[in-house]
Protein backbone atom coordinates (compact mmCIF):
# COMPACT_ATOMS: atom_id res chain seq x y z
CA UNK A 1 0.00 0.00 0.00
CA UNK A 2 0.96 3.59 -0.90
CA UNK A 3 1.20 6.27 1.57
CA UNK A 4 -1.15 8.72 -0.20
CA UNK A 5 -3.85 6.27 -0.94
CA UNK A 6 -7.44 7.82 0.36
CA UNK A 7 -9.63 4.71 -0.65
CA UNK A 8 -7.62 2.03 1.05
CA UNK A 9 -7.36 4.60 4.34
CA UNK A 10 -11.35 4.92 4.35
CA UNK A 11 -12.07 0.92 3.96
CA UNK A 12 -9.20 0.19 6.66
CA UNK A 13 -10.70 3.00 9.19
CA UNK A 14 -14.39 1.31 8.59
CA UNK A 15 -13.03 -1.81 9.57
CA UNK A 16 -11.51 -0.69 12.81
CA UNK A 17 -14.57 1.44 13.89
CA UNK A 18 -17.12 -1.67 13.64
CA UNK A 19 -14.28 -3.25 15.27
CA UNK A 20 -14.34 -1.25 18.13
CA UNK A 21 -18.10 -0.67 18.44
CA UNK A 22 -18.07 -4.75 18.52
CA UNK A 23 -15.84 -4.90 21.61
CA UNK A 24 -18.27 -1.94 22.99
CA UNK A 25 -21.37 -4.20 22.79
CA UNK A 26 -19.60 -7.29 24.29
CA UNK A 27 -17.94 -5.28 26.94
CA UNK A 28 -21.42 -3.94 27.65
CA UNK A 29 -23.26 -7.18 27.71
CA UNK A 30 -20.21 -8.60 29.89
CA UNK A 31 -20.54 -6.13 32.64
CA UNK A 32 -24.49 -5.86 32.71
CA UNK A 33 -23.90 -10.37 33.07
CA UNK A 34 -21.49 -9.52 35.74
CA UNK A 35 -23.59 -7.22 37.45
CA UNK A 36 -26.66 -8.89 37.62
CA UNK A 37 -24.78 -12.23 38.32
CA UNK A 38 -22.99 -10.31 41.53
CA UNK A 39 -26.72 -8.76 42.66
CA UNK A 40 -28.06 -12.82 42.74
CA UNK A 41 -24.78 -14.22 43.92
CA UNK A 42 -24.93 -11.13 46.74
CA UNK A 43 -28.16 -13.01 48.75
CA UNK A 44 -26.56 -16.72 48.49
CA UNK A 45 -24.58 -18.36 51.22
CA UNK A 46 -20.61 -17.59 51.81
CA UNK A 47 -19.51 -20.60 50.05
CA UNK A 48 -21.78 -20.38 46.86
CA UNK A 49 -20.25 -16.80 46.73
CA UNK A 50 -17.02 -18.54 46.29
CA UNK A 51 -18.02 -20.99 44.25
CA UNK A 52 -19.21 -18.43 41.77
CA UNK A 53 -15.66 -16.25 41.93
CA UNK A 54 -13.68 -19.53 41.29
CA UNK A 55 -16.46 -20.52 38.02
CA UNK A 56 -15.81 -16.71 36.81
CA UNK A 57 -11.99 -16.84 37.31
CA UNK A 58 -11.21 -19.72 35.65
CA UNK A 59 -13.72 -18.78 32.70
CA UNK A 60 -11.76 -15.73 32.21
CA UNK A 61 -9.00 -17.49 31.95
CA UNK A 62 -9.97 -19.75 29.63
CA UNK A 63 -11.52 -17.24 27.07
CA UNK A 64 -7.95 -14.69 27.78
CA UNK A 65 -5.79 -17.74 27.50
CA UNK A 66 -2.94 -17.46 24.55
CA UNK A 67 -3.69 -19.29 21.46
CA UNK A 68 -0.01 -20.50 21.04
CA UNK A 69 0.09 -21.96 24.88
CA UNK A 70 -1.99 -23.98 27.28
CA UNK A 71 -3.55 -22.15 30.35
CA UNK A 72 -1.65 -24.04 32.93
CA UNK A 73 1.90 -25.09 31.93
CA UNK A 74 5.21 -26.58 34.45
CA UNK A 75 7.24 -24.25 36.17
CA UNK A 76 10.67 -23.72 33.78
CA UNK A 77 13.62 -22.48 36.04
CA UNK A 78 15.68 -20.91 32.98
CA UNK A 79 19.29 -22.38 32.89
CA UNK A 80 22.08 -20.55 34.18
CA UNK A 81 25.12 -22.71 32.92
CA UNK A 82 25.80 -23.03 29.75
CA UNK A 83 25.70 -26.33 27.81
CA UNK A 84 29.48 -27.99 26.85
CA UNK A 85 29.66 -28.14 23.33
CA UNK A 86 32.58 -29.36 21.32
CA UNK A 87 33.25 -26.25 19.52
CA UNK A 88 33.44 -24.47 23.41
CA UNK A 89 35.83 -27.18 24.34
CA UNK A 90 37.96 -26.23 21.61
CA UNK A 91 37.88 -22.74 21.58
CA UNK A 92 39.09 -23.13 25.54
CA UNK A 93 42.07 -25.95 24.35
CA UNK A 94 43.19 -23.49 21.62
CA UNK A 95 43.18 -20.48 24.58
CA UNK A 96 45.88 -22.08 26.82
CA UNK A 97 48.30 -20.89 24.38
CA UNK A 98 50.30 -24.80 24.58
CA UNK A 99 52.44 -24.84 21.41
CA UNK A 100 51.39 -29.00 20.36
CA UNK A 101 47.44 -27.66 20.51
CA UNK A 102 47.54 -24.89 18.63
CA UNK A 103 50.09 -26.30 15.87
CA UNK A 104 48.10 -29.17 15.98
CA UNK A 105 44.52 -27.03 15.06
CA UNK A 106 46.29 -25.26 12.26
CA UNK A 107 47.55 -27.99 10.61
CA UNK A 108 44.23 -29.88 10.92
CA UNK A 109 41.71 -28.09 12.47
CA UNK A 110 38.63 -30.86 12.05
CA UNK A 111 40.74 -33.86 13.55
CA UNK A 112 43.55 -32.55 15.88
CA UNK A 113 41.31 -32.37 18.70
CA UNK A 114 39.11 -35.77 18.86
CA UNK A 115 36.24 -36.29 21.07
CA UNK A 116 36.23 -40.78 21.38
CA UNK A 117 32.45 -39.90 23.06
CA UNK A 118 30.05 -37.62 22.76
CA UNK A 119 30.01 -34.78 25.56
CA UNK A 120 27.38 -35.83 28.53
CA UNK A 121 26.06 -34.69 31.54
CA UNK A 122 27.47 -36.80 34.30
CA UNK A 123 26.01 -36.03 37.91
CA UNK A 124 25.93 -31.78 38.42
CA UNK A 125 27.92 -31.06 35.25
CA UNK A 126 29.00 -31.93 31.78
CA UNK A 127 32.02 -34.30 30.76
CA UNK A 128 33.67 -34.55 27.78
CA UNK A 129 36.56 -37.58 26.73
CA UNK A 130 39.32 -36.23 24.65
CA UNK A 131 42.08 -37.06 22.76
CA UNK A 132 44.70 -34.45 23.23
CA UNK A 133 47.01 -33.94 19.50
CA UNK A 134 50.28 -35.96 19.49
CA UNK A 135 52.85 -34.93 21.86
CA UNK A 136 50.43 -33.03 24.27
CA UNK A 137 49.68 -34.32 27.82
CA UNK A 138 47.00 -34.21 30.03
CA UNK A 139 49.87 -32.53 32.55
CA UNK A 140 49.99 -29.85 30.30
CA UNK A 141 46.38 -28.69 30.62
CA UNK A 142 45.63 -29.36 34.14
CA UNK A 143 48.95 -26.85 34.73
CA UNK A 144 46.61 -23.83 33.10
CA UNK A 145 43.32 -24.85 34.78
CA UNK A 146 43.47 -21.52 35.82
CA UNK A 147 43.28 -20.05 31.94
CA UNK A 148 40.95 -22.82 31.05
CA UNK A 149 38.35 -21.76 33.24
CA UNK A 150 38.82 -18.15 32.54
CA UNK A 151 38.13 -19.77 28.43
CA UNK A 152 34.94 -21.23 29.57
CA UNK A 153 33.73 -18.42 31.77
CA UNK A 154 33.63 -20.62 34.96
CA UNK A 155 34.54 -20.19 38.26
CA UNK A 156 38.23 -21.98 39.06
CA UNK A 157 36.07 -24.74 41.80
CA UNK A 158 34.10 -25.75 38.28
CA UNK A 159 37.01 -27.00 36.13
CA UNK A 160 38.49 -30.19 36.97
CA UNK A 161 40.38 -31.73 34.32
CA UNK A 162 41.72 -35.38 34.76
CA UNK A 163 43.76 -37.79 32.65
CA UNK A 164 43.49 -41.54 32.34
CA UNK A 165 46.78 -42.76 31.74
CA UNK A 166 45.51 -46.35 31.69
CA UNK A 167 44.67 -45.97 28.22
CA UNK A 168 47.49 -42.91 26.90
CA UNK A 169 48.66 -39.85 28.72
CA UNK A 170 47.06 -37.52 26.01
CA UNK A 171 43.64 -38.92 27.17
CA UNK A 172 41.68 -35.94 28.87
CA UNK A 173 38.51 -36.03 30.41
CA UNK A 174 37.17 -32.54 31.19
CA UNK A 175 34.38 -32.33 33.82
CA UNK A 176 32.98 -28.84 34.06
CA UNK A 177 30.63 -28.60 36.79
CA UNK A 178 27.26 -26.17 37.52
CA UNK A 179 28.73 -25.28 40.57
CA UNK A 180 31.75 -24.31 42.40
CA UNK A 181 33.04 -27.15 44.16
CA UNK A 182 34.77 -24.72 47.11
CA UNK A 183 31.23 -23.45 47.81
CA UNK A 184 30.15 -27.51 48.07
CA UNK A 185 29.41 -28.88 51.75
CA UNK A 186 29.87 -32.67 52.06
CA UNK A 187 27.89 -34.06 54.80
CA UNK A 188 29.07 -37.11 56.11
CA UNK A 189 26.74 -40.21 56.88
CA UNK A 190 28.72 -40.92 60.14
CA UNK A 191 26.33 -37.96 61.35
CA UNK A 192 23.89 -40.46 61.30
CA UNK A 193 25.02 -43.80 61.42
CA UNK A 194 24.60 -45.99 64.71
CA UNK A 195 27.93 -48.04 64.32
CA UNK A 196 30.12 -48.39 61.79
CA UNK A 197 32.62 -51.53 59.87
CA UNK A 198 36.10 -50.54 58.88
CA UNK A 199 36.30 -53.19 56.78
CA UNK A 200 33.97 -51.68 54.69
CA UNK A 201 36.37 -48.75 54.76
CA UNK A 202 35.53 -45.09 55.76
CA UNK A 203 33.05 -42.61 53.77
CA UNK A 204 35.29 -39.49 53.37
CA UNK A 205 33.96 -37.42 51.07
CA UNK A 206 32.70 -36.71 47.84
CA UNK A 207 35.11 -36.30 44.21
CA UNK A 208 33.61 -32.65 42.16
CA UNK A 209 31.01 -34.69 40.22
CA UNK A 210 28.99 -35.43 43.60
CA UNK A 211 30.34 -39.45 44.35
CA UNK A 212 30.98 -40.53 47.64
CA UNK A 213 34.33 -41.31 48.13
CA UNK A 214 35.29 -44.62 50.49
CA UNK A 215 38.88 -44.83 52.04
CA UNK A 216 39.78 -47.84 52.68
CA UNK A 217 41.63 -48.02 55.72
CA UNK A 218 42.43 -51.79 57.28
CA UNK A 219 45.63 -53.42 55.18
CA UNK A 220 47.13 -49.81 54.61
CA UNK A 221 48.40 -46.53 56.08
CA UNK A 222 47.47 -43.36 55.76
CA UNK A 223 49.26 -39.46 55.26
CA UNK A 224 47.54 -36.59 55.22
CA UNK A 225 49.50 -32.82 54.02
CA UNK A 226 49.17 -29.26 53.55
CA UNK A 227 49.37 -25.85 54.56
CA UNK A 228 47.99 -24.37 57.51
CA UNK A 229 44.79 -23.79 57.58
CA UNK A 230 43.89 -25.95 54.87
CA UNK A 231 41.70 -28.59 56.64
CA UNK A 232 44.03 -31.18 57.44
CA UNK A 233 42.90 -31.97 60.80
CA UNK A 234 39.41 -31.67 59.07
CA UNK A 235 39.91 -34.87 57.07
CA UNK A 236 41.93 -36.21 60.34
CA UNK A 237 38.45 -35.64 62.24
CA UNK A 238 36.31 -37.40 60.06
CA UNK A 239 38.69 -40.87 59.66
CA UNK A 240 38.92 -40.84 63.40
CA UNK A 241 35.20 -40.60 63.79
CA UNK A 242 34.58 -43.45 61.04
CA UNK A 243 37.08 -45.73 62.89
CA UNK A 244 35.99 -45.41 66.33
CA UNK A 245 32.35 -45.96 65.34
CA UNK A 246 33.48 -49.84 64.73
CA UNK A 247 33.65 -50.67 68.60
CA UNK A 248 36.10 -53.59 68.24
CA UNK A 249 38.58 -50.68 66.81
CA UNK A 250 41.40 -49.73 69.79
CA UNK A 251 41.90 -45.88 68.83
CA UNK A 252 45.67 -44.01 69.59
CA UNK A 253 45.06 -40.44 69.01
CA UNK A 254 47.81 -38.00 69.53
CA UNK A 255 47.22 -34.14 68.12
CA UNK A 256 50.91 -32.74 69.00
CA UNK A 257 48.72 -29.63 68.53
CA UNK A 258 47.33 -28.69 71.66
CA UNK A 259 44.56 -27.13 70.55
CA UNK A 260 41.82 -30.17 71.29
CA UNK A 261 40.65 -30.78 67.82
CA UNK A 262 40.16 -34.27 68.73
CA UNK A 263 39.34 -33.79 71.90
CA UNK A 264 35.31 -35.31 71.61
CA UNK A 265 37.01 -38.60 71.41
CA UNK A 266 39.22 -38.96 74.24
CA UNK A 267 36.62 -40.79 75.63
CA UNK A 268 36.55 -43.69 73.08
CA UNK A 269 41.01 -44.15 73.33
CA UNK A 270 42.99 -46.79 74.61
CA UNK A 271 45.68 -44.37 74.93
CA UNK A 272 45.00 -40.07 74.17
CA UNK A 273 46.94 -37.03 74.19
CA UNK A 274 46.79 -33.30 73.25
CA UNK A 275 49.48 -31.04 73.73
CA UNK A 276 52.84 -29.16 71.71
CA UNK A 277 54.95 -29.64 75.26
CA UNK A 278 57.50 -31.89 75.38
CA UNK A 279 55.41 -34.51 77.65
CA UNK A 280 53.30 -34.83 74.84
CA UNK A 281 55.81 -35.48 72.51
CA UNK A 282 57.54 -38.17 74.44
CA UNK A 283 53.86 -39.58 74.95
CA UNK A 284 53.61 -39.88 71.18
CA UNK A 285 57.30 -41.20 70.86
CA UNK A 286 56.13 -44.26 73.73
CA UNK A 287 53.28 -44.76 71.38
CA UNK A 288 55.39 -45.95 68.73
CA UNK A 289 57.65 -47.98 71.03
CA UNK A 290 54.86 -50.12 72.46
CA UNK A 291 53.08 -50.07 68.71
CA UNK A 292 56.52 -51.69 67.63
CA UNK A 293 56.24 -53.83 70.44
CA UNK A 294 52.69 -54.90 69.42
CA UNK A 295 52.90 -55.59 65.70
CA UNK A 296 55.61 -58.27 67.19
CA UNK A 297 53.33 -59.80 69.32
CA UNK A 298 50.36 -59.44 66.56
CA UNK A 299 53.17 -61.36 63.99
CA UNK A 300 53.51 -64.23 66.38
CA UNK A 301 49.46 -65.04 67.17
CA UNK A 302 48.51 -64.78 63.75
CA UNK A 303 51.19 -67.05 62.49
CA UNK A 304 49.71 -69.52 65.52
CA UNK A 305 46.58 -69.42 63.82
CA UNK A 306 44.63 -72.58 61.79
CA UNK A 307 45.11 -71.92 58.28
CA UNK A 308 41.11 -72.84 58.13
CA UNK A 309 40.55 -69.81 59.98
CA UNK A 310 43.16 -67.12 58.10
CA UNK A 311 44.37 -68.61 55.01
CA UNK A 312 45.75 -65.24 53.84
CA UNK A 313 47.55 -64.62 57.13
CA UNK A 314 46.09 -61.23 57.84
CA UNK A 315 43.07 -59.93 59.59
CA UNK A 316 39.90 -60.01 58.46
CA UNK A 317 36.48 -58.71 60.31
CA UNK A 318 35.81 -62.95 61.40
CA UNK A 319 39.26 -62.52 63.37
CA UNK A 320 38.60 -59.45 64.74
CA UNK A 321 35.50 -60.31 66.48
CA UNK A 322 37.49 -62.63 68.66
CA UNK A 323 38.61 -60.57 71.01
CA UNK A 324 40.59 -63.36 73.22
CA UNK A 325 42.78 -63.31 69.87
CA UNK A 326 44.05 -59.58 70.63
CA UNK A 327 43.90 -59.29 66.77
CA UNK A 328 41.55 -56.69 66.73
CA UNK A 329 42.28 -53.02 64.46
CA UNK A 330 44.52 -50.67 65.97
CA UNK A 331 44.15 -47.35 64.77
CA UNK A 332 46.87 -45.10 65.83
CA UNK A 333 46.77 -41.30 65.14
CA UNK A 334 49.38 -38.84 65.06
CA UNK A 335 48.19 -35.05 63.86
CA UNK A 336 51.21 -32.66 63.38
CA UNK A 337 53.60 -35.40 63.38
CA UNK A 338 56.47 -32.87 62.23
CA UNK A 339 56.93 -31.90 65.82
CA UNK A 340 57.17 -35.48 66.62
CA UNK A 341 59.99 -36.92 64.16
CA UNK A 342 62.21 -33.28 63.97
CA UNK A 343 62.10 -33.23 67.51
CA UNK A 344 65.79 -33.46 68.43
CA UNK A 345 65.19 -36.29 71.15
CA UNK A 346 62.32 -38.66 70.47
CA UNK A 347 62.51 -38.06 66.69
CA UNK A 348 65.25 -40.53 65.39
CA UNK A 349 63.73 -43.32 67.06
CA UNK A 350 59.85 -42.56 66.38
CA UNK A 351 60.81 -42.24 63.00
CA UNK A 352 62.81 -45.92 62.93
CA UNK A 353 59.50 -46.95 64.70
CA UNK A 354 57.07 -45.55 62.39
CA UNK A 355 58.62 -46.97 59.65
CA UNK A 356 58.77 -50.26 60.97
CA UNK A 357 54.64 -50.10 61.70
CA UNK A 358 54.26 -49.03 58.40
CA UNK A 359 55.75 -51.86 56.66
CA UNK A 360 54.63 -54.83 58.80
CA UNK A 361 51.40 -53.16 60.55
CA UNK A 362 48.95 -53.32 57.92
CA UNK A 363 48.36 -56.95 57.68
CA UNK A 364 48.08 -57.53 61.39
CA UNK A 365 44.93 -55.05 61.69
CA UNK A 366 47.76 -51.93 62.48
CA UNK A 367 46.73 -48.75 61.01
CA UNK A 368 48.98 -45.65 61.35
CA UNK A 369 47.55 -41.99 60.25
CA UNK A 370 50.05 -39.54 60.21
CA UNK A 371 49.21 -35.87 59.50
CA UNK A 372 51.48 -33.01 58.88
CA UNK A 373 51.78 -29.28 57.64
CA UNK A 374 55.45 -29.14 57.10
CA UNK A 375 56.71 -32.03 54.66
CA UNK A 376 60.17 -31.93 54.42
CA UNK A 377 62.81 -34.40 54.92
CA UNK A 378 63.53 -33.69 58.76
CA UNK A 379 59.86 -33.79 59.25
CA UNK A 380 59.00 -36.49 57.73
CA UNK A 381 61.28 -39.15 57.05
CA UNK A 382 61.54 -40.65 53.69
CA UNK A 383 61.34 -43.97 54.85
CA UNK A 384 57.59 -42.79 56.20
CA UNK A 385 56.65 -40.79 52.93
CA UNK A 386 57.72 -43.77 50.40
CA UNK A 387 55.88 -46.66 52.16
CA UNK A 388 52.14 -44.91 52.89
CA UNK A 389 49.94 -46.76 50.76
CA UNK A 390 46.99 -43.99 50.90
CA UNK A 391 47.72 -40.19 50.57
CA UNK A 392 45.71 -36.89 51.24
CA UNK A 393 47.67 -33.76 49.70
CA UNK A 394 45.62 -30.68 50.05
CA UNK A 395 46.98 -27.20 49.14
CA UNK A 396 50.96 -27.26 49.37
CA UNK A 397 53.45 -24.50 48.19
CA UNK A 398 55.68 -25.76 45.69
CA UNK A 399 56.86 -29.02 43.82
CA UNK A 400 58.65 -30.76 46.20
CA UNK A 401 55.97 -30.58 49.31
CA UNK A 402 53.73 -32.20 46.74
CA UNK A 403 55.47 -35.48 45.78
CA UNK A 404 56.63 -35.54 49.71
CA UNK A 405 52.94 -35.84 50.04
CA UNK A 406 51.80 -37.34 46.74
CA UNK A 407 54.67 -39.56 46.03
CA UNK A 408 57.64 -39.52 43.21
CA UNK A 409 56.62 -37.66 39.93
CA UNK A 410 53.25 -37.01 41.19
CA UNK A 411 53.80 -33.32 40.16
CA UNK A 412 55.11 -34.16 36.96
CA UNK A 413 52.16 -36.49 36.04
CA UNK A 414 49.73 -33.62 36.40
CA UNK A 415 48.56 -34.39 40.22
CA UNK A 416 49.30 -31.03 41.63
CA UNK A 417 47.95 -29.91 44.93
CA UNK A 418 49.27 -26.51 43.83
CA UNK A 419 46.43 -25.68 42.12
CA UNK A 420 44.25 -25.13 44.89
CA UNK A 421 43.77 -21.57 45.91
CA UNK A 422 44.36 -20.86 49.47
CA UNK A 423 42.06 -20.76 52.42
CA UNK A 424 38.81 -20.81 49.69
CA UNK A 425 39.70 -24.34 48.63
CA UNK A 426 39.97 -25.99 52.20
CA UNK A 427 39.13 -29.62 52.20
CA UNK A 428 39.75 -30.26 48.93
CA UNK A 429 42.72 -32.34 48.06
CA UNK A 430 44.61 -34.65 45.73
CA UNK A 431 43.71 -38.54 47.55
CA UNK A 432 46.12 -40.87 45.98
CA UNK A 433 45.64 -44.63 46.36
CA UNK A 434 42.20 -45.46 47.71
CA UNK A 435 41.04 -45.32 43.97
CA UNK A 436 42.38 -46.84 41.08
CA UNK A 437 43.36 -43.26 39.59
CA UNK A 438 44.21 -39.94 41.97
CA UNK A 439 41.19 -37.94 42.44
CA UNK A 440 40.27 -34.68 43.34
CA UNK A 441 38.30 -35.22 46.55
CA UNK A 442 36.41 -32.64 48.88
CA UNK A 443 36.40 -34.14 52.55
CA UNK A 444 33.26 -34.11 54.31
CA UNK A 445 33.04 -31.86 56.81
CA UNK A 446 32.59 -32.11 60.97
CA UNK A 447 31.96 -29.55 63.36
CA UNK A 448 32.77 -30.11 67.50
CA UNK A 449 29.14 -30.55 67.96
CA UNK A 450 28.38 -33.41 65.50
CA UNK A 451 32.15 -35.09 66.01
CA UNK A 452 30.88 -35.06 69.62
CA UNK A 453 27.87 -36.61 68.95
CA UNK A 454 29.39 -39.65 67.23
CA UNK A 455 31.95 -40.00 69.73
CA UNK A 456 28.95 -40.38 72.84
CA UNK A 457 27.22 -42.93 70.37
CA UNK A 458 30.52 -44.20 70.07
CA UNK A 459 31.22 -44.22 73.66
CA UNK A 460 27.84 -45.84 74.55
CA UNK A 461 28.34 -48.59 72.23
CA UNK A 462 31.56 -49.13 73.60
CA UNK A 463 30.15 -49.01 76.90
CA UNK A 464 27.63 -51.69 76.19
CA UNK A 465 29.81 -54.20 74.40
CA UNK A 466 32.55 -53.70 76.85
CA UNK A 467 35.34 -52.84 74.44
CA UNK A 468 36.81 -49.33 76.10
CA UNK A 469 40.45 -49.94 77.84
CA UNK A 470 42.81 -47.75 78.78
CA UNK A 471 42.67 -43.61 78.95
CA UNK A 472 39.42 -44.76 78.18
CA UNK A 473 38.88 -46.39 81.55
CA UNK A 474 41.00 -43.57 82.96
CA UNK A 475 44.00 -46.23 83.56
CA UNK A 476 47.41 -44.53 83.70
CA UNK A 477 49.11 -44.16 79.93
CA UNK A 478 51.67 -47.77 80.24
CA UNK A 479 54.71 -46.28 80.50
CA UNK A 480 58.17 -47.48 78.57
CA UNK A 481 60.74 -49.34 81.26
CA UNK A 482 63.69 -47.64 80.76
CA UNK A 483 67.08 -49.82 81.19
CA UNK A 484 68.09 -46.87 84.35
CA UNK A 485 67.06 -45.68 87.03
CA UNK A 486 66.09 -41.95 86.70
CA UNK A 487 65.60 -41.48 90.64
CA UNK A 488 68.69 -43.57 91.96
CA UNK A 489 71.07 -41.71 89.26
CA UNK A 490 69.96 -38.41 90.67
CA UNK A 491 70.75 -39.35 94.31
CA UNK A 492 73.94 -40.71 92.81
CA UNK A 493 74.98 -36.96 91.32
CA UNK A 494 73.12 -35.24 94.05
CA UNK A 495 75.18 -35.70 97.50
CA UNK A 496 72.96 -35.06 100.62
CA UNK A 497 74.86 -31.77 101.34
CA UNK A 498 72.87 -30.45 98.77
CA UNK A 499 69.34 -30.27 99.81
CA UNK A 500 68.03 -28.30 96.43
CA UNK A 501 69.94 -28.12 92.83
CA UNK A 502 69.03 -26.57 89.73
CA UNK A 503 67.70 -28.83 86.86
CA UNK A 504 70.49 -27.75 84.74
CA UNK A 505 73.68 -28.77 86.96
CA UNK A 506 71.38 -32.11 87.80
CA UNK A 507 71.59 -32.29 83.88
CA UNK A 508 75.44 -31.65 83.16
CA UNK A 509 75.94 -34.26 86.25
CA UNK A 510 73.74 -36.94 84.59
CA UNK A 511 75.44 -36.47 81.22
CA UNK A 512 78.73 -37.56 83.12
CA UNK A 513 77.07 -40.33 84.86
CA UNK A 514 75.76 -41.80 81.38
CA UNK A 515 76.58 -40.00 78.46
CA UNK A 516 74.50 -42.30 76.25
CA UNK A 517 71.09 -41.69 78.49
CA UNK A 518 71.60 -38.29 79.20
CA UNK A 519 74.20 -36.56 76.67
CA UNK A 520 71.14 -35.69 74.55
CA UNK A 521 69.62 -34.00 77.76
CA UNK A 522 72.50 -31.98 78.00
CA UNK A 523 73.14 -30.71 74.64
CA UNK A 524 69.64 -29.23 74.17
CA UNK A 525 69.65 -25.41 74.63
CA UNK A 526 68.40 -22.77 77.09
CA UNK A 527 64.70 -23.61 78.78
CA UNK A 528 64.60 -27.52 76.63
CA UNK A 529 67.46 -28.57 79.08
CA UNK A 530 65.45 -27.64 82.13
CA UNK A 531 62.20 -28.43 80.91
CA UNK A 532 63.46 -32.07 79.61
CA UNK A 533 64.33 -33.12 83.21
CA UNK A 534 60.73 -31.50 84.68
CA UNK A 535 58.86 -33.94 82.23
CA UNK A 536 61.29 -36.86 82.93
CA UNK A 537 60.44 -36.75 86.37
CA UNK A 538 56.45 -36.43 86.11
CA UNK A 539 54.91 -40.02 86.16
CA UNK A 540 56.88 -40.48 89.09
CA UNK A 541 54.53 -37.59 91.16
CA UNK A 542 57.69 -35.49 91.49
CA UNK A 543 57.47 -31.52 90.83
CA UNK A 544 60.09 -29.53 90.48
CA UNK A 545 60.04 -25.54 91.81
CA UNK A 546 61.84 -22.13 91.87
CA UNK A 547 65.34 -22.90 93.90
CA UNK A 548 67.83 -19.52 94.66
CA UNK A 549 71.38 -21.00 93.91
CA UNK A 550 74.74 -19.95 91.93
CA UNK A 551 76.07 -21.45 89.33
CA UNK A 552 78.80 -24.05 90.20
CA UNK A 553 81.76 -22.16 89.03
CA UNK A 554 80.89 -19.24 91.07
CA UNK A 555 79.07 -16.36 89.47
CA UNK A 556 75.85 -13.92 90.64
CA UNK A 557 72.94 -16.21 92.38
CA UNK A 558 69.40 -16.50 90.91
CA UNK A 559 66.07 -18.08 91.20
CA UNK A 560 65.91 -21.11 88.53
CA UNK A 561 63.73 -24.57 88.17
CA UNK A 562 65.46 -27.15 90.29
CA UNK A 563 64.56 -30.28 92.34
CA UNK A 564 64.14 -31.27 96.08
CA UNK A 565 66.81 -33.88 97.08
CA UNK A 566 64.40 -35.11 99.86
CA UNK A 567 61.16 -35.35 97.65
CA UNK A 568 63.52 -37.63 95.43
CA UNK A 569 64.55 -39.70 98.47
CA UNK A 570 61.05 -39.87 99.76
CA UNK A 571 59.85 -40.92 96.27
CA UNK A 572 62.32 -43.84 96.30
CA UNK A 573 61.79 -45.19 99.89
CA UNK A 574 57.78 -45.19 98.89
CA UNK A 575 58.55 -46.56 95.73
CA UNK A 576 60.60 -49.51 97.85
CA UNK A 577 58.04 -49.96 100.58
CA UNK A 578 55.54 -50.90 97.88
CA UNK A 579 57.47 -53.39 96.02
CA UNK A 580 58.30 -55.20 98.99
CA UNK A 581 54.65 -55.28 100.30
Amino acid sequence: MQKADPESYIKLSRQRDSRVRLRVWITGAALVTLLIAAIVVADQPTHVQWTALAVALAALGVIGKPADRPLINRAVVPANVERLTSDIVIRALTALSIAGINQAIAKNPKDAIRFVAPITRDGPGWRADIDLPYGVTVADVMDKRDRMASALRRPLGCIWPEGDSSIHEGRLILWVGDRDLSKTVVRSPLTKASSHDVFKGIPFGSDPRGRPIVVPIIQHNILIGSLPGQGKTAAVRVLASGALLDPTVEGWIHELKGTGDLDPHEQNCHRYISGIEDEAIAYAADSLTLLRKEVMRRSGALKALPPDLCPDKRVTRQIADKRSLGLHPLVCIIDECQNLFAHPEYGGKAGDDAEFIIKLGRALGVVLILATQRPDKDSLPTGISANVSIRFCLRVAGQIENDMILGTSAYKNGVRATVFVPEIDAGIGYLVGATPMPKVVRSAYLDTPATQRIADRAHALRVKLGTLSGHGLGERPEQIIPTYDLLADILAVVPPSEAKVWNEIVVDRLADLRSDVYGPWAALEGGARTAQLTTALKPYGIKTTQIWGTPEGGGKGANRIGIVRDDIVNTITQRDRGAAS
